[in-house]
C-alpha cells in the first residue's frame, strides 16, 4: 500500500502529543504505582483526579488519572502551535463531519475535544498551566526518572486510513512495517511531529483501543533500575515485557501493566527525525528484528490486550496479520 508523502503544510499545526487522559479504579493503588514505582511527579491530587508529570514537563500534567467505574482510555492530548490552530483544527473536523466541540478542561486553555475517523478520542490545546521547573531537583528523581511523555500507540481496525489521516495532518511516517508479496500491506505505522520516531504508532487489531503510552527515560540503565525497582517492591507480576531492544526505533524498553491494566511503556535510545528529506524505514512483516532486535519475543498479552476508549465502538481489523508470538 501507498507511503504517504510529508505535508509541509498542514491544515493546522500540531506540536506533539501532549498527555493521557485514563480512568482507573483505585486512584490511591495508581498514585502508589506512577508517582512510587515509575517515578511521575505529582502536581495536583484531588479526590477523584490525579495529575502527574515528568521531571522536564513545565506543564501541568501529562498524565490524568480519573476515577471511574471501568478502567478506560478517555483522550488523547495534543499541543497545538497557537489559539487560531484550534479554531482551524474546529473547522477541519467540522468540515469532515467528525466530532468536535469546545470544552472546559481544568489547568488548560481553549481546549478542543474531537475524534479522528477511526473514533479515537483527541484533545487539542495551546495554553496549559506551567508548572516549577523540577529537572535539575535530583534529590526528587525515583523509578526510573521519567523525563517526558513521547507517545501513544493504538491498536487500528485499518492501519492505511488511519496513517493517511495523520499524514494529512503533517505527521510524518519514520519507520512502517509491510507485508510481502504482490500487493504488499501496511500493517504498523511510526508518525511523529516533534522530530523524534513517534509521536503516534498504529498497529493492525481490534480497535480503536489504546495499546500503550510511553515515556522517555534518560538511559538505558534507567529502565534496568525500573526492573529492580518493581521486582523489589511487589510489582514483578506487572512487567509485561522486557527490557529489551526494539529494531524500529532502536527503543530500549520496559513494557509495564498499572493495577487496571493501563499499558505504559519507558524507554530510551530513539533518534532525531528532522531532517526535511528523511525517509522512513520499511521492515518487513516476516523479520523479527523489527519487533525484537534482542530480547524475549513479546507475549500474547501484547498484541491482544489494550484499553478501550469510553463510549466508542470496537471493530475487527480488515486485515489479518500474522504476528510472532512467544508461546
Amino acid at each position: 500500500m501507498p507511503v504517504p508523502k510529508h505535508v509541509f503544510n498542514p491544515p493546522f499545526n500540531i506540536v506533539r502529543c501532549s498527555h493521557m487522559v485514563l480512568a482507573v479504579r483505585d486512584l490511591e493503588a495508581s498514585r502508589r504505582f506512577y508517582e512510587g514505582v515509575v517515578g511521575l511527579q505529582v502536581e495536583e491530587a484531588g479526590r477523584d483526579a490525579l495529575y502527574l508529570r515528568g521531571m522536564e514537563e513545565r506543564n501541568h500534567h501529562s498524565l490524568v488519572l480519573k476515577r471511574g467505574a471501568e478502567p478506560v482510555a478517555e483522550r488523547l492530548g495534543f499541543k497545538v502551535g497557537s489559539d487560531d490552530d484550534l479554531d482551524r483544527a474546529h473547522a477541519f473536523f467540522k468540515e469532515r463531519q467528525l466530532p468536535a466541540a469546545f470544552v472546559e478542561v481544568p489547568y488548560q486553555g481553549r481546549t478542543l475535544q474531537a475524534a479522528d475517523p477511526q473514533g479515537n478520542p483527541l484533545e487539542l490545546y495551546f495554553k496549559m498551566d506551567q508548572a516549577e521547573r523540577i529537572l535539575q531537583h535530583y534529590a526528587r528523581y525515583c523509578g526510573c526518572h521519567p523525563q517526558r511523555i513521547d507517545h501513544f500507540n493504538l491498536f487500528a481496525p485499518d492501519v492505511q486510513a488511519s496513517m493517511d489521516f495523520y499524514a494529512a495532518l503533517g505527521f510524518r511516517l519514520t519507520e512502517y512495517a509491510e507485508s510481502d508479496g504482490p500487493e504488499p500491506r501496511i500493517a504498523a505505522a511510526w508518525l511523529h511531529r516533534k522530530g523524534g520516531v513517534h509521536d503516534v504508532a498504529l498497529t493492525s487489531g481490534l480497535g480503536p483501543r489504546l495499546h500503550h503510552f510511553a515515556y522517555w527515560v534518560p538511559g538505558v540503565l534507567n529502565v534496568i533500575h525500573l526492573c529492580d525497582v518493581m521486582a523489589s517492591t511487589g510489582y514483578l507480576a506487572n512487567m509485561e515485557r522486557g527490557p529489551g531492544r526494539h529494531g524500529i526505533a532502536n527503543a530500549f524498553f520496559l513494557y509495564v501493566r498499572d493495577p487496571d491494566g493501563h499499558r505504559c511503556e519507558l524507554y530510551a535510545s530513539d533518534y532525531l527525525t528532522v531532517d526535511p528529506d528523511f525517509e522512513p524505514i520499511r521492515w518487513s512483516l516476516r523479520d523479527p528484528r523489527r519487533q525484537t532486535l534482542w530480547g524475549t519475543p513479546a507475549p500474547r498479552s501484547w498484541f491482544e490486550d489494550g484499553s478501550a476508549f469510553a463510549g466508542t465502538p470496537v471493530l475487527p481489523p480488515v486485515h489479518n496479520f500474522q504476528p510472532i508470538v512467544a508461546e
